[in-house]
């Protein structure tokens, strides 16, 4: 049995979402085809599908992409989300003073988290704070020794997208609105910046 979801146009995470509404309405097992026309899209959808133990095939048509998600037996519907403290970090400057500050102050808090005994389970980056995960970010030293103590590093593809910074991303993974919802409502805590 297969079933089609065409999420070509929708912006992110409806594909993701379509998706996930197609397998789980999958009586035993089956295949959904979920048609975007973009690569973040594509992306995201793929990142979902892994994270449901299913299998993945991406068929490009011309400007479209064709994914292909195979599911033995009773597909599972969640992530593998585990609770734990998670930070938000939605700009690239801490507090509302100057910029220049700002700056100082995000820089600071990262490095003092990097160099501190306990560390959060994860870090989500949206918005400007994305900045600080690429190329030239003040902070990239701070958040690789992060990475190496085992800190999930999430980066939205959206955000980085919108500022023409995918290919200088240095530290972290890309990921979407679907899977920053889903840590953020499976935290034990969850810290605003």
């Amino acid at each position: 049995m297969e079933t089609k979801v065409d999420a070509r146009g929708l912006p992110c995470p409806q594909p993701v979402i379509h998706t996930k509404k197609a397998l789980e309405g999958l009586k035993e097992a089956g295949e959904v085809v979920t048609i975007v026309d973009n690569e973040v899209a594509r992306d995201n959808v793929v990142k979902l599908a892994r994270s449901l133990d299913c299998a993945v095939e991406v068929e490009e048509r011309g400007s479209d992409y064709y994914i292909h998600i195979r599911k033995e037996g009773l597909p599972g519907t969640q992530l593998c989300v585990a609770p734990g403290q998670v930070v938000l970090i939605s700009t690239d400057a801490l507090g509302q003073g100057t910029r220049e500050l700002g700056e100082v102050l995000m820089r600071n808090f990262l490095y003092t988290l990097s160099e501190g005994e306990v560390i959060p389970r994860r870090l989500l980056f949206i918005n400007s704070g994305v900045k600080l995960c690429c190329e030239g970010s003040p902070a990239l030293a701070s958040l690789m020794a992060l990475e190496r103590r085992g800190l999930e590093i999430l980066v939205c593809g959206t955000c980085l997208d919108y500022y023409r910074l995918k290919e200088k991303l240095c530290v972290g993974s890309i990921t979407n609105m679907y899977t920053i919802v889903e840590h953020l409502m499976a935290a034990e805590k969850v810290i605003t910046l």
